[in-house]
């Protein structure tokens, strides 16, 4: 088994296990918690991070599970096996486990909306409520058994109150009687379990009986009187029945506990299993945290991540990554900065979700398994200090060496430090190269500029640098990947009014190649920030792009299906009209030829012919209009001229007018706006409108544009709808609307507002969802989304 030890002291990760055995409710998941190892396999580590977001769902859904105040019972259990007796508390102990297995189970079944890999471990507490009832029905507090326990101990209970009775009974004589003064009090007082009355010491000759006691002072004498002794007796006899028949009693709870006992320890280690998954899932809520998908190509890539060991009010979100394109981050920057922060943050994530521990960072983040986490940072005690010496840096370097590997992720807080600079850098670079060449991750910290220039001269290794603000003389705590630190010194200086003739003066103790290296590193800086700009305004123009493009496609989309249902329906019509048309041009064909036969000329023939061949271009005319196809190289139809931008064209196979986007290219592929759309279509399935060419005005234009989406929807569509308050139907009539109207908008995502509330309204709004041919997939709302309240629908 891997052994993280080492680097749980350096990173701090007991300060991880103390808020997590906070967030537990059980004792035995605080112990578990402070005693939580990472683990290196990757299908334990993935089913304990898919545990920890179920446990979460349930938490935001349902709240804490009802776990109670159960205890260790694993001592008890064995010794009630060997046949041993177990006490009041032993036993109250266990019916608090069967009750909480029970309330357990009917948290899970509780209004259940949704499966989760918990369910089975909740499914496996075993219930016995016979148990349960029968120790809760004996044992009424710890110190209290039942009279009703048992016949036995019920007429021991009756003799006992009716013995004491006739003692005090008989005793009042000495208190209220001629004896009274006799007495040093007139009360009635035990010892040693046996009543006795106070007699002062000068007259114990006038009361008969037993000495049980004296006074402090020898003034009083404690005298059981002979009249009670016999009674008294009785009295002891039935108090030592009645512990008797309670010990039996309790043997007997017992001996039936051990016959459960492999269901007991079953129940109590399954129930401390759970309330330590959702101290995870309640230490995510509490941190804002969440699982990084789990790669196995060794990339470890943390976006906007927290040190959650930080005021998450103050700690600034970094993005750092090492694995992929290189294997090896070399960090700089100013002391304060953040380097060490940043570190601590690789080495003290890996081990959190190697715990099944959720982290705060995006969830865009992804991280790889690592068998080791070697690390030499600081004094090992905190992220301010800095006390070791070069020996000490040494000895913890040789060891990394020697142990790391493939799967390690080796940190280093700056490498080489501690000894003269030009030794110090040959080193660290030495010792880096050792690293890659054993195939470890690595990330390192230094101030040495030999660093950064071996990070842009090595292929597989790459500069970070922790920004500076020179005008508030303040670290902005941001981590730049890609870009080494530039000194700052001189700036740092002249801001803090150092005279300007020492700094020019230091300026020119500075070595050229020194100069030419800050030079070359303040030029990739302002490239840096320039790209960035550049690539914020790349990615906002392509999301305006991609949904442009979304919302198109789908309107187009929708513009054929129509088209395709307006020509089914006209089809039937059409055909009608055309055998109508055709019977009709046979007859006066048929006539024709009657007068032809009757009237042989030749002009009459051509009149004959010329009038047959209109006809049939008619009907051929109608009979393409209403049979569509989308090639249309056999027509006879040619178009006038060469088709150019504006034309005012017909498309044949959806029987929709448009306006060429572009010039053809001649390649036989056509550009034609429809409305808002753009679409391609073969040149041979248009037809010019008109005699000739068109050229439509900007007024026509903007007509034809809006012609054909009359029904479009507004740009003020919401991707949510409200339903509270109204019934069923009602809400489904609203909900077919919006669905129509987030289809023509483009819109793939909504999200129906139904409130929690007693869940009729989401109920009734089920079975038609699912029926729905428009909706692709539905489900319940997630923690952030508005939970179990709302319903997100992704239409197809």
């Amino acid at each position: 088994m891997p052994n993280f030890q080492k680097a749980i002291k350096i990173l701090e990760f007991n300060k991880i296990r103390a808020m997590l055995a906070e967030s537990a409710v059980t004792e035995g998941a605080k112990a578990l918690a402070m005693e939580i190892e990472p683990e290196a396999d990757v299908f334990s580590v993935r089913r304990k991070q898919l545990q920890t977001s179920d446990a979460k769902r349930l938490y935001d859904e349902k709240g804490m599970p009802p776990f109670g105040d159960i205890k260790d019972i694993t001592s008890s259990l064995e010794r009630c096996e060997k046949g041993a007796a177990l006490n009041t508390v032993e036993l109250l102990r266990i019916a608090e486990l069967l009750c909480s297995a029970r309330r357990l189970q009917e948290y899970i079944d509780s209004n259940k909306r949704f499966d989760t890999m918990l369910d089975e471990s909740f499914y496996l507490l075993s219930q016995n409520k016979a148990l349960e009832d029968r120790i809760r029905k004996i044992i009424i507090t710890a110190d209290m058994i039942a009279d009703d326990a048992s016949p036995a101990l019920s007429d021991i209970r009756r003799k006992i109150k009716n013995t004491n009775n006739k003692i005090k009974e008989t005793l009042s004589k000495y208190t209220g009687g001629a004896y009274s003064k006799y007495l040093q009090e007139n009360i009635v007082t035990q010892r040693d379990g046996r009543y006795v009355v106070p007699v002062k010491v000068e007259h114990k000759n006038e009361i008969k009986g037993l000495v049980h006691d004296t006074s402090s002072s020898g003034a009083t004498l404690f005298i059981e009187p002979m009249q009670v002794v016999e009674a008294n007796n009785t009295l002891r006899e039935l108090e030592s029945a009645e512990k008797f028949e309670i010990e039996k009693i309790l043997a007997s709870l017992s001996a039936d506990c051990a016959k459960f006992s492999y269901e007991l320890r079953c129940d109590y280690l399954q129930i401390t299993e759970l309330a330590l998954i959702f101290a995870r899932a309640a230490l995510a809520v509490k941190m804002d945290a969440r699982s990084p998908s789990i790669n196995e190509d060794g990339e470890f890539t943390l976006i906007r991540a927290k040190h959650p060991l930080l005021d998450p009010k103050k700690a600034v979100p970094i993005n750092v990554s090492v694995g992929g394109k290189y294997d090896t981050l070399v960090v700089t920057g100013p002391n304060t900065g953040g380097k060490t922060v940043t570190l601590k943050t690789l080495g003290l994530f890996a081990l959190m979700v190697q715990s099944g521990l959720h982290v705060p960072l995006y969830e865009e983040s992804t991280v790889c398994i690592f068998d080791k986490i070697l690390c030499d940072i600081g004094d090992e005690q905190s992220i301010e200090q800095s006390l070791s010496t070069f020996s000490a840096h040494m000895v913890n370097i040789v060891d990394i060496v020697a142990q790391a590997g493939e799967g390690s992720l080796v940190l280093f807080d700056e490498l080489g430090s501690g000894t003269d600079p030009v030794e110090g850098a040959a080193l660290a670079v030495s010792v880096l190269e050792k690293i890659r060449e054993k195939g470890a991750l690595c990330a390192a910290t230094t101030h040495y500029a030999e660093l950064k220039v071996y990070a842009l001269d090595t292929e597989g290794v790459c500069n970070a640098s922790c920004e500076f603000d020179v005008e508030t003389l303040r670290p902005t705590y941001r981590l730049i990947t890609g870009t080494p630190g530039k000194s700052n010194a001189f700036a740092i200086s002249r801001k803090l009014g150092l005279p300007e003739e020492i700094i020019e003066r230091a300026t020119e103790y500075v070595s050229g190649d020194n100069k030419r290296f800050e030079y070359v590193i303040e030029k990739l800086e302002a490239t840096r920030i320039e790209m960035e700009r550049e690539r914020d305004k790349a990615r906002a123009l392509k999301a305006e792009y991609e949904n442009f493009k979304r919302t198109a496609e789908k309107k187009m989309q929708q513009r054929l299906e129509e088209s395709e249902r307006q020509v089914e329906k006209a089809e039937a019509k059409a055909a009608a009209m055309i055998a109508s048309a055709r019977a009709s041009s046979d007859f006066v064909f048929r006539e024709l030829e009657k007068v032809k036969k009757q009237r042989d000329s030749e002009k009459l023939s051509e009149g004959l012919e010329a009038a047959r061949e209109k006809v049939r271009r008619e009907l051929r005319r109608a009979d393409d209009k209403t049979n569509p196809v989308i090639d249309r190289g056999d027509s006879t139809y040619k178009l006038p001229r060469k088709l150019k931008k504006g034309d005012l064209v017909h498309i044949v196979n959806i029987d929709r007018d448009g306006i060429v986007a572009e010039e053809p290219k001649g390649d036989g592929n056509v550009s034609v706006r429809i409305g808002q759309m753009i679409t391609k279509t073969k040149e041979k399935n248009l037809m010019l409108v008109g005699d000739g060419a068109i050229t439509v005005t900007t007024k026509e234009k903007k007509q034809l544009s809006h012609s054909d989406f009359s029904r479009s929807v507004s740009s003020g569509f919401k991707p949510e709808l409200d339903l509270r308050g109204m019934n069923g139907e009602d809400a489904w009539v609203q909900v077919d609307k919006y669905l129509d109207d987030a289809l023509l908008s483009g819109i793939r995502i909504v999200t129906l507002i139904h409130g929690k509330g007693t869940g009729k309204l989401k109920a009734a709004l089920k079975p038609f969802l699912q029926r729905d041919k428009r909706v692709k997939t539905f489900r319940e709302g997630m923690y952030g989304e508005g939970d179990g309240g709302v319903t997100i629908v992704e239409l197809k």
